[in-house]
């Protein structure tokens, strides 16, 4: 451990614990002596009128300052000093100050301040001096002046002196406690800093390093540290991040940053830094943390996200594959079963006609399926290209509606729909807005009951179209609506998951957002949903152009509803 500079000790103006009692003491000790003057003069003779009052009034502070041992502050002793300044103006005053008999007097206040400890002290005491002096001027020159008393004046002077050198002592001992307490500091905060798991330095802004403290990883030793600095001990390629982190910390941002040791590539260690000003100039802090397990855990799950996306885009493209694969022999499948239901080549028994009808049946909704799982298989892949046309939406959102009425009157459904009395004019992919108006359709019919009603609305709002498929069917539980849209989430009892695959919602939701839109779900168990897909492919007709007709203008797509 290499210490840094040593902490400034206690202010001088603080006053330092454990002296209180020897200043009450000091402060004793002169009311004692003066008092003793006063009643010694008193009795022998010579020491009365205005003198007398003067030896008096130096009692006062003395007995104030016994005051330190219940309440000591810089306040309080600079009240107290205040105290003093007075006494030694009135003293002055009724005895002729410099040139009076209690000429020792006028000084005590220095005397006190230099008790008292610290610079202001000792200077409110020297100005106390001056307007003591100048009192005892005063009093000369008004004849206030006391009588000659050489030898009162001999005796002020030596308890004057007494006190001043037993108040250099005790402020000798202040410095001493206030260095001592400075050295226990700086001793406790060293051990602090030392007992702390990482290895903090302070740095100049080069780099260079003035301070070590701590326990550093044991492949970055300190004494390098100082011969080089911390950049030649940072492996080559991390080292302009590090200059960065320490430029940001300059400009009185947190720095931080992962750095791999020039002795030991395998490790990383962290950094934390941050301005430090100091009287000598800025500096820089740091803290460096042993980040080997941490760079280990983030590298693993790097490379097993990096596996996770690989294996999901093998398995896209397989799907896709057998998609593909699947859909040309059933496409042969519906079409020798249509052949046979239609009965085209000759009569067929009633048995295998119904046999046919079968056939054609489950292999239209497995090829329906086949085609979900291709769109789906491409959208995750990122290969579903939009093919975008410009046409009246009411057309598509119609012929939809005619794909599901059979089914919808089939099951005693009713299907309406409300639509503009004018074309409504998008830009999009045709084939999409069908499909998804043609899965949310197929929802609607399959999980409403006979009895029930489906109504499609579709509306422009400004840029946006706005198609919306209501149905009054079983509806879905709040919890459920969180997870549809998708791929294989569905909502509602065993039964109900059986009649599809979960596959309808997701594309509507895939479709939308490939056009910029979104799709919404309000739904009320038990009263019924509302679906509500809203794209940004309306076309805005302009006024019209002074040749005639009207012009259309795209509106740009974008993210959002």
């Amino acid at each position: 451990m290499i210490q840094s500079a040593r902490p400034d000790p206690r202010p001088e103006t603080d006053p330092v614990p454990g002296d209180r009692p020897a200043l009450a003491a000091w402060h004793a000790g002169w009311a004692v002596a003066a008092a003793l003057l006063a009643l010694g003069g008193r009795w022998i003779g010579g020491v009365d009128g205005p003198v007398f009052y003067g030896v008096l009034a130096m009692i006062v502070p003395g007995l104030t300052g016994l005051g330190l041992l219940r309440r000591d502050s810089a306040g309080d002793r600079m009240m107290l000093l205040a105290v003093w300044g007075l006494a030694a103006v009135l003293s002055a005053a009724l005895s002729g100050g410099l040139t009076g008999p209690l000429t020792g007097f006028v000084f005590l206040p220095l005397a006190a301040g230099i008790a008292l400890g610290g610079t202001r002290p000792v200077q409110a005491g020297a100005l106390a001096v001056a307007l003591a002096a100048f009192a005892g001027f005063l009093s000369v020159g008004f004849g206030l002046q006391g009588p000659p008393l050489p030898a009162l004046a001999a005796i002020s002077a030596v308890l004057t002196a007494g006190a001043a050198a037993l108040a250099v002592r005790l402020s000798w001992r202040q410095r001493e406690t206030r260095l001592e307490s400075a050295e226990v500091e700086t001793a406790r905060v060293e051990t602090l800093l030392a007992a702390q798991p990482a290895l903090m330095l302070i740095l100049e802004p080069s780099g260079r390093v003035v301070a070590a403290y701590g326990a550093p990883p044991v492949y970055l030793p300190v004494d390098p540290l100082f011969e080089s600095g911390l950049v030649a001990a940072v492996h080559a390629p991390d080292r302009p991040r590090l200059l960065g982190a320490m430029e940001r910390a300059m400009g009185g941002q947190d720095g931080m940053v992962v750095f791999a040791p020039r002795l030991a590539l395998d490790r990383r260690a962290q950094m934390l830094v941050r301005r430090m000003d100091d009287p000598a100039g800025p500096r820089l802090v740091a803290q460096v943390f042993d980040a080997t397990a941490q760079y280990a855990r983030e590298l693993g799950l790097e490379i097993a996200r990096n596996e996770a996306e690989a294996r999901e885009a093998g398995k896209t493209r397989f799907l896709a594959n057998m998609s593909h694969e699947l859909r040309t022999p059933l496409n042969a499948v519906l079409g020798f079963s249509d052949i046979m239901r239609q009965r085209i080549f000759g009569p067929l028994p009633d048995r295998y006609g119904e046999y046919a009808a079968n056939i054609h049946e489950a292999g239209g909704h497995l090829l329906d399926l086949i085609n979900d799982l291709l769109d789906v298989a491409k959208i995750e892949a990122e290969r579903y290209t939009l093919t975008l046309e410009r046409f009246d939406a009411r057309e598509i959102v119609s012929a939809a509606m005619a794909l599901v009425r059979v089914n919808a009157d089939d099951k005693g459904v009713h299907l309406s729909s409300v639509l503009p009395g004018d074309p409504v004019e998008v830009s999009a992919d045709k084939r999409a807005l069908k499909q998804l108006t043609l899965n949310l359709l197929s929802n609607a019919v399959k999980f409403t009951p006979a009895g029930g009603t489906i109504t499609v609305t579709v509306e422009a709002i400004g840029p946006y179209l706005e198609v919306v498929v209501a149905d009054t069917g079983i509806g879905i539980a709040p919890e459920d609506v969180r997870r549809l849209g998708r791929p294989f989430e569905q909502a509602g009892e065993i039964e109900q998951r059986r009649q599809g695959t979960g596959l309808g919602l997701s594309l509507v939701r895939a479709f939308a957002e490939l056009h910029g839109g979104r799709m919404s779900i309000d739904s009320t168990l038990g009263e019924g949903t509302a679906v509500t897909v809203r794209l940004p492919v309306a076309l805005l007709a302009r006024a019209p152009a002074p040749e005639g007709g009207a012009e259309i203008i795209p509106m740009p797509m974008k993210n959002g509803g």
